[in-house]
């Protein structure tokens, strides 16, 4: 989905027939001005998606912008300012807010997160567990916020999980149906295998094939012994219960990437509200 057939869908789901309300009361020829503020410290993501759901409300809506994308702003800040019509301002306002302060909230814990591996050379990761139909947004406020993304979806990166496994037979069944599938089809994409305990690690290295090998639910001492197993060649991610608390425990064991789903699935959006002045 590109930016603008994102907005014409949120646009038709929040307007609908017309803001009735706004028509009511708001004269036509009637002109104002907002700022948009974050009541919140935080980091900021999607205010140019913003300032594109302004225009698209209204192209002779002018829009100030007042801080760059990936800045720590803090309480009080003033994101950006809007004028014009009052009508097109306020038809765009919820929208603009909605996305703003959920890309804002995603890059804020990231942001956090990756100040927590500072000195370590560990990447974080999103994951798959998005809001459908947003995914691209919440993948760009993981990037505003200094993180990595995984795959985008189930095209870009082969992953065998561990119902794969079990549907495929075993380790080596799985791995061999997936390389020779890559092969077949001339997929230029990496093969990720998941790991369960030691054992599936020596068991997935005696086949070999893959790229990267995610160590799921692994304890800290475990998850040394497979980073020490796994030759350098093989990328290692850790994942499973992985929080802000603990994520830097899990970086010094030494894998290449940590993927958190709660940087999407469970972060809090920041407060951000569009005052008029």
């Amino acid at each position: 989905m590109t930016i603008d057939e994102f907005i014409r869908n949120a646009v038709q789901e929040d307007i609908g027939e017309g803001d009735h309300t706004s028509l009511a009361c708001i004269s036509a020829e009637a002109v104002g001005r907002a700022k948009m503020i974050v009541k919140e410290n935080g980091v900021v993501a999607g205010a140019g998606i913003a300032e594109q759901i302004f225009y698209f409300i209204d192209p002779n809506l002018q829009v100030k912008m007042l801080t760059q994308e990936g800045t720590r702003v803090e309480k009080d800040t003033v994101i950006m300012t809007v004028s014009g019509k009052a009508r097109s301002i306020l038809m765009a306002e919820r929208l603009a807010l909605n996305c703003i302060q959920r890309m804002c909230g995603i890059a804020t814990l990231t942001r956090n997160v990756v100040n927590k591996l500072e000195g370590l050379e560990t990447k974080i990761l999103d994951t798959r567990k998005t809001t459908p139909g947003i995914r691209f947004l919440e993948k760009l406020a993981v990037q505003t916020g200094g993180g990595v993304n995984h795959r985008f979806g189930l095209y870009d990166m082969m992953m065998i999980k561990d119902n794969h496994i079990d549907y495929a037979g075993g380790i080596e069944a799985a791995i061999s149906l997936a390389d020779d599938y890559r092969r077949n089809h001339g997929l230029n994409i990496n093969l990720e295998i998941e790991a369960r305990n030691l054992q599936e690690v020596e068991k997935i290295l005696s086949v070999g094939l893959i790229d990267r090998i995610m160590l799921d639910n692994f304890s800290f001492d475990d998850l040394k012994k497979a980073v020490a197993l796994i030759p350098d060649h093989i990328e290692t991610e850790a994942s499973g219960g992985i929080t802000i608390k603990n994520a830097r425990l899990y970086a010094e064991c030494g894998v290449d990437f940590i993927s958190m789903g709660a940087l999407t699935h469970s972060v809090n959006s920041l407060d951000i509200s569009l005052k008029a002045y």
